[in-house]
């Protein structure tokens, strides 16, 4: 199975910066990798990329299948007379893991730096203990203000680095939310033989700050289907929890969506997707996300003008919103399988109430 796996374009992907906001080198990327796999793409105003495979039948309804491109990371908000930078975070960030980072400034000049802040000899015996705030941390780039500023503006992104390695069965990166369900599409789009609906591969903007992108492509493209790729939980660790806690774990498969904090996935579309998975045997699992959070299979679901049968494939995932976010790989490509399949045979469902 490695050696089919295709590691050097995933790294690509996980590498290409894209923070909520400042999508386009990610955008680039992927509209590189598009070329000829469908039959016409196109950005609209927001950033969302629609790659559109036509039906091998006339007047077929339309499956959505879309995957977010952005990542968290942050936007300088004030540079400080000593050079340093103070920074707003977009998306949803634990402070803990600023620390020891290195991040990249993308301004006139992509500049490196690292997250500083209080050496621990510094601290008071009584703030040792206490969580760090986000205000505790700030950017070195090692140079001056009068250098700084030759490069760096309010507003410009910052990613955090973070290369993609191999460990056993295993990816570990920077950024695997949500770039491998952008590797999961593009390797499906490579893989499929047929598609009886119309088929919108979307590529959306913004959904670490709310779910933004999705809600104008479900509104464009007024799907009658949709599935949303995206990671979930994998909380197989030794302080995961387990039993009814347990939302995912590496080497089960593909998880099939049944709910997460915004969306109740259509029974029927869960029911597809188990049936495609157990007729293509291909290894699957839950996916119930209980707690608060959400994936754009919430506005897939809402906001085309008829709403749509809403689902999703989830990549189980240790460690997310952290630079060293693990996946299995055969949890990897049997969600390839499984989306390739779906869509495939999306027509042989019965799909009346």
């Amino acid at each position: 199975m490695s050696q089919h796996f295709n590691t050097t374009l995933l790294s690509e992907l996980t590498q290409a910066p894209g923070v909520s906001g400042y999508e386009e080198g990610i955008r680039q990327l992927v509209l590189k990798h598009l070329e000829g796999l469908t039959d016409s793409v196109e950005v609209d105003n927001i950033g969302n990329v629609y790659a559109t495979k036509k039906a091998d039948l006339p007047n077929a309804p339309t499956l959505l299948v879309e995957a977010h491109i952005d990542e968290i990371g942050y936007v300088v908000s004030h540079i400080e007379d000593k050079g340093f930078l103070r920074f707003h975070t977009l998306g949803g960030f634990d402070p803990k893991t600023f620390t020891a980072q290195r991040v990249l400034v993308h301004g006139r000049k992509t500049l490196q730096g690292v997250m500083g802040s209080r050496a621990i000899h510094s601290m008071r015996e009584d703030e040792r203990g206490k969580a760090p705030k986000n205000e505790d941390f700030f950017i070195d780039l090692g140079l001056p203000k009068e250098e700084v500023v030759k490069y760096v503006s309010v507003g410009n992104p910052i990613t955090r680095m973070g290369e993609l390695i191999e460990i056993g069965n295993c990816v570990s990166s920077r950024s695997l939310d949500n770039r491998v369900s952008v590797f999961i599409i593009l390797e499906a789009l490579k893989k499929l033989r047929k598609c009886p609906y119309n088929l919108v591969a979307t590529f959306t903007v913004q959904e670490e700050v709310g779910l933004r992108g999705a809600m104008v492509a479900a509104h464009r493209i007024d799907p009658d289907f949709s599935i949303c790729l995206d990671v979930t939980i994998a909380n197989d660790t030794p302080n995961g929890g387990s039993g009814a806690d347990r939302v995912s774990e590496l080497g089960g498969g593909a998880a099939i969506k049944i709910l997460d904090g915004g969306v109740i996935c259509d029974p029927r579309m869960v029911d597809f997707l188990r049936s495609t998975a157990d007729r293509n045997s291909i290894n699957h699992q839950n996916d119930l996300l209980v707690l608060r959070a959400q994936t754009t299979t919430h506005m897939l679901q809402l906001m085309g003008k008829k709403s749509s049968i809403a689902g999703g494939i989830s990549i189980p995932t240790r460690y997310l919103h952290q630079t060293v976010e693990t996946a299995h790989k055969e949890d990897i490509t049997a969600c390839i399988e499984l989306l390739t399949a779906a869509i495939e045979t999306i027509d042989k469902f019965h799909w009346e109430r």
